[in-house]
């Protein structure tokens, strides 16, 4: 009986040690400059700084039940405009307003709290992380870098899902053994994150339970997470994000991010996100399924 309290101790000293060590780790990886001050280290902020300039868009294109958040960073219209703008092709993704989705999912990321910071900054390191080899690839003299092509992602091989899959395969980037940091490999972890998104907002936009109770943001993240990220992440890292979630805003928070005041307002303006979000996810799936790239190591 003394070895299995001493047991259980242990794994509970352990566990909160993992905790401890990743909420400091992730504290120092969140921008420090450019975000009003909160009340605290842990309190959600509703106007986290934007990642990087994005090209101007006009509000009013959005339909008229997604409105305009005076004062904070996410803009839900913004993220379906980016969206719908990467679909323009009809079998590909566009890489350019790709990533311009994922600059405002990362402003709904950090306007989270610090909680969220380990995450928001690994999907940023990925967001940068292809930005760069778009930029490396058009400095090559192959790639024709000129005035309309600054990013590297206009046209080329970077120009879209596909283009940058055939463009890798064929020089060899990807390894289907091994690591390496190849786009198809970051691409596939954004889309895997693109997929927890998903469902924590199919979550925030479904009714409640037959008692009438709503599961709370933290279980819905939690419950998204196991589905779509747990699989993929060690042992130490799954752990510690069942101690995350709970700590997340409650749904009224969730609903000011969009603009609503009720439950009832949210549903759909979530589920016009989400739906944008699915043939977005969709497609990325098809692509990465034909060149068997869904488990990229």
């Amino acid at each position: 009986m003394v070895f299995l309290r001493r047991t259980t101790l242990l794994r509970c000293l352990l566990v909160s040690a993992m905790l401890a060590l990743l909420l400091l780790v992730s504290s120092f990886w969140l921008p420090q400059s450019g975000v009003r001050d909160c009340g605290s280290a842990w309190q959600p902020c509703l106007d986290s700084h934007p990642r990087t300039p994005a090209p101007p868009l006009v509000p009013d294109e959005a339909p008229p039940l997604i409105k305009e958040c005076p004062g904070q960073s996410f803009q839900a219209w913004r993220l379906l405009q980016y969206l719908k703008s990467s679909r323009t092709d009809a079998d590909d993704i566009l890489l350019e307003p790709y990533l311009q989705s994922w600059d405002e999912l990362l402003n709904f990321m950090e306007s989270l709290g610090t909680m969220v910071g380990f995450f928001s900054q690994k999907v940023k390191e990925k967001v940068v992380l292809i930005r760069e080899l778009a930029l490396k690839h058009a400095a090559q003299p192959h790639g024709k870098r000129g005035p309309s092509n600054r990013s590297g992602l206009h046209n080329g091989a970077y120009r879209s899902v596909r283009s940058m899959v055939e463009a890798e395969l064929r020089g060899g980037v990807v390894d289907f053994s091994r690591r390496t940091d190849s786009g198809c490999r970051t691409l596939l972890r954004l889309h895997r994150s693109l997929l927890w998104l998903k469902l924590l907002l199919e979550g925030l936009a479904a009714g409640p339970d037959a008692e009438g109770q709503y599961k709370t943001p933290g279980e819905l993240s939690r419950d998204a997470y196991r589905l779509a990220l747990a699989p993929h992440h060690p042992w130490v890292l799954r752990q510690a994000a069942e101690f995350l979630f709970p700590a997340l805003p409650d749904r009224g928070f969730f609903l000011q991010l969009v603009c609503v005041q009720t439950q009832r307002d949210a549903a759909p303006v979530l589920r016009t996100v989400i739906d944008a979000l699915a043939l977005v996810h969709a497609q990325t799936q098809r692509i990465l399924a034909e060149h068997g790239m869904l488990e990229l190591p």
